[in-house]
């Protein structure tokens, strides 16, 4: 684990950082063709950290046209696959050399805690970026069994330009889950970071280039959905786009694509996640604990969050009352303060947002109020299934409470969503456990434990939670490459002629 700072040192080390203010296209920073910039805020203080380079259509124009040229004379898709794999470790190695000052910049962008940039999403970024690096050499095209005249190899090939749009909750995180495989394919990249969270996209993009990935492969283009993110998705030159974010944008996109070239879309959307505790789950209080992180993580600025906790009437009481013991400690506030666990929504938009939700007639157990500078303290709220906070996506620190009288109910109500992203089943009965994660319509189901899997377990979702492929493991690769089939004749046509 991370050695943690002080609260003190940690903002001796923000007064210290100078924030990349720019685009990043064909190897080096310049600012937006038409001048503009936007503010780019702590949400946690409301004060303005840097002005950020607001791109337009020339410059996304500009970075497909370089990502393009890239592209074609092969100075990084047609690099043997040892090469690229040492320069994406290569990378990996600036990454963890500049970890800190990453892990401060996305704590004071987002207002994600110090605590979780410094012990997951910075990690974890570089362990992903490693991952994808050492598979490059070691996924395997194939040869299909033709006849003896024949041989039929099935080849993938780098898809070539590709959009990838993150989204404002995890930005290091997001970026790594889709650069990681999207470069280790040879695919040149236009990345558009969320408006809000721009700053450690543009410091990585610094480092790639310095790590040796070539000018042209790797290019970041700040700016709004409408001035980048548009154009980028109809644009009739990007082979492709990544996009994690709502579910409201990401069918902007397949718009996008059906009004353009037919471009290659993936999705990684929404979730309105269930965790299902049954009567007999063992140990409540471990249970609690899972409940808890999986509500709270993050602000509950996660499309994995367990929103809903679905729970069988008979352990109810018990189960609550560990539950509230275990969110008393998460404690909100500075998120600089590695004490606190609990930090400040992104924006003061977002927060508006959430806070419509603590607006209700339902039974409050915890929480339910705000702060100035985007703070919202944990919420529990016991609620009727047929609520918005039981049905709607807030993601915000809010976790809402259902009782059910059996494991059919529970089930039922787990899979009354439009989304089918994540779910948990709590239950000491192997067969229940095996027939719940079967019976959710959730593309992750986690038993006994909050969780996403890990890097090399597929993660995207069903019914609107996701579309055309799945981030993290092997096949990640698959949505950044395109199958080909070569089919060679080995016939004799000399022999075949004379006969």
């Amino acid at each position: 684990m991370t050695d943690l700072l002080t609260r003190e040192e940690y903002r001796a080390l923000a007064a210290k950082l100078a924030f990349p203010t720019t685009a990043f296209i064909d190897g080096g920073y310049r600012p937006a063709q038409s001048g503009r910039t936007f503010a780019t805020v702590n949400p946690a203080t409301g004060d303005t950290l840097a002005e950020i380079a607001a791109c337009g259509t020339e410059d996304v124009d500009f970075a497909v046209e370089k990502a393009r040229e890239a592209f074609e004379d092969g100075r990084w898709s047609r690099l043997h696959p040892a090469e690229r794999k040492d320069i994406l470790i290569r990378f990996a190695k600036l990454i963890t050399r500049n970890r800190r000052e990453l892990a401060v910049m996305e704590s004071l962008d987002s207002g994600k805690t110090i605590l979780d940039c410094e012990t997951v999403d910075v990690p974890e970024t570089i362990q992903c970026l490693k991952w994808h690096a050492e598979a490059i050499d070691k996924i395997y095209d194939q040869v299909s069994p033709a006849s003896d005249d024949h041989i039929a190899m099935v080849v993938r090939e780098p898809i070539g330009v590709v959009g990838l749009v993150l989204p404002w909750n995890f930005p290091l995180l997001m970026l790594a889950w889709k650069i990681g495989p999207a470069l280790a394919a040879g695919c040149s990249v236009v990345v558009k970071p969320a408006e809000e969270t721009s700053l450690t996209a543009l410091r990585v993009a610094e480092l790639a280039a310095e790590a040796g990935i070539p000018r042209g492969v790797f290019n970041v283009v700040p700016g709004s959905g409408p001035d980048v993110g548009e154009p980028l998705g109809r644009h009739m030159d990007v082979d492709m786009i990544s996009f994690t974010g709502s579910t409201e944008t990401g069918r902007r996109f397949l718009r996008y694509a059906a009004d353009s070239n037919l471009k290659e879309i993936v999705l990684e959307m929404g979730g309105k996640n269930p965790s299902v505790v049954l009567k007999d789950a063992e140990n409540l209080d471990r249970v609690a604990s899972h409940v808890v992180n999986g509500a709270f993580w993050n602000m509950g600025e996660n499309c994995s969050a367990s929103s809903r906790l679905i729970v069988e009437e008979d352990i109810k009481d018990a189960l609550l009352e560990r539950i509230l013991a275990h969110a008393r400690e998460w404690t909100m506030g500075d998120p600089l303060d590695p004490a606190h666990r609990v930090g400040a929504l992104v924006s003061s938009e977002h927060f508006n947002k959430v806070c419509t939700y603590l607006e209700t007639d339902a039974n409050v157990l915890m929480g339910g109020t705000s702060r100035d500078g985007a703070f919202v303290e944990p919420t529990i709220l016991e609620v009727s299934s047929q609520s918005k906070q039981a049905r709607e996506e807030i993601f915000g620190p809010v976790l809402s409470v259902l009782t059910v009288r059996g494991f059919d109910e529970a089930i039922e109500l787990a899979n009354s969503t439009d989304y089918g992203l994540a779910a948990s089943i709590f239950t000491a009965n192997a067969k229940k456990a095996l027939r719940g994660a079967r019976a959710i319509r959730a593309g992750t189901v986690t038993v006994n434990c909050f969780g996403e899997g890990d890097i090399t377990t597929p993660f995207g979702g069903f019914k609107q939670s996701g579309f055309g492929g799945r981030d993290n493991s092997l096949a990640a690769h698959d949505q950044y490459t395109q199958i080909k089939t070569i089919w060679l004749d080995l016939s004799d046509d000399e022999d075949e002629a004379v006969g």
